[in-house]
């Protein structure tokens, strides 16, 4: 429904009843919304003065059916909509995943952990094996020998060699 003229009225139905959920009638400023005869709709319907539109928040599963819209302005016509509503998150579903997710974060936290710790462990045990890895010092004193006999030369004592493998 695009604009409402003063003189017309809109009635919304839902299901077979004749039972009113809104109603519009600019004349004498009637804009309505019923919870419904068994109160299905509380809360969650939003009627558009303006345009007539109706809005259903926060659907469910029981909103599906026929809505029917009645407007009378010079001419009467009538509209229904088959309305099917699939289904819904349910909060049953967002609590198991919002568990599910958490126990991903924790386990990879875990891991990441378990594998940090183990990293320190082999980097610890490698820093162990470098030093196993100096097998002896030779404690022998070389003297180099003198390459020119007319050029003094001092002596130079080589106190300890330290061999290591790679």
């Amino acid at each position: 429904v695009t604009g409402l003229q003063n003189k017309t009225l809109i009635t919304w139905t839902f299901g077979h009843s004749t039972t009113k959920i809104a109603e519009i009638y600019r004349e004498d400023r009637i804009f309505n919304t019923s919870d419904g005869p068994d109160g299905r709709f509380r809360d969650r319907l939003k009627l558009n003065n303006q345009t007539g539109s109706l809005t259903i928040t926060n659907t469910r599963t029981t909103d599906s059916g026929n809505y029917t819209v009645n407007i009378k302005a010079r001419n009467q016509t009538t509209y229904t909509f088959n309305v099917t509503v699939y289904g819904s998150a349910s909060q049953k579903m967002l609590i198991s995943a919002a568990v599910a997710g958490s126990l991903l974060i924790a386990a990879a936290v875990g891991i990441y952990w378990i594998c940090r710790r183990h990293r320190k462990t082999d980097q610890e045990g490698t820093d162990q094996t470098r030093n196993e890895e100096i097998t002896y010092a030779d404690p022998t004193f070389y003297k180099q020998k003198a390459q020119k006999p007319g050029v003094k030369q001092e002596d130079e004592v080589v106190y300890a060699g330290v061999l290591t493998r790679n």
